[in-house]
């Protein structure tokens, strides 16, 4: 019979993951009670961003992927708790990121979330899904979390949604104007 490892009161700081989440529920949870406030103001960061388009596209999308990948992730990572997915989804599920889903489910929740609104996975974690459902209701757009999402991408995952976003809304403006004259 194997001998059963000797339990210690030994715990290294740091190394659980309910702790490191734990950290990042409060400004997670802020996110998502703000929610209208943000998604005002990305509002007008994207139209700034778009307006930056022709600046993007002198110097070029390859060459400030990595500044800006690194300033999106540092200010994602903080207040969202961001994965850098590449196709982000916060604009639609209430400034609650769906990647932080132990499941990574991106069109709501699994059928185990407890009874007090917690992840069956995480059980010390507020499921994700209740929490965009929440964030989503403060929104203007806020019924843009019905709209079923497309699976992750594996291939721009660690790249700048932001840039990819700017170069869609950029050409599609370049295309309407192309159409219209």
């Amino acid at each position: 019979m194997a001998k059963k490892a000797e339990a210690t009161a030994y715990v290294p700081s740091g190394v659980s993951p309910s702790r490191r989440l734990r950290r990042r529920f409060a400004i997670r949870l802020w996110s998502v009670r703000n929610s209208r406030m943000l998604e005002w103001f990305y509002e007008r960061f994207s139209n700034v961003f778009l307006l930056l388009h022709p600046v993007w596209k002198g110097i070029g999308y390859k060459r400030v992927e990595a500044p800006v990948k690194f300033v999106e992730a540092q200010v994602k990572g903080l207040l969202f708790d961001c994965r850098m997915c590449g196709q982000c989804a916060l604009s639609s599920t209430g400034m609650s990121c769906p990647m932080n889903c132990p499941k990574q489910l991106r069109n709501g929740p699994c059928g185990g979330v407890r009874a007090n609104g917690h992840c069956e996975v995480e059980p010390d974690m507020p499921c994700v899904w209740v929490q965009a459902w929440q964030g989503s209701r403060n929104m203007k757009k806020g019924d843009a979390i019905l709209n079923v999402q497309k699976p992750v991408d594996q291939s721009i995952r660690e790249t700048s949604a932001w840039l990819r976003v700017t170069a869609n809304a950029a050409a599609a403006k370049e295309g309407e104007g192309a159409t219209s004259k």
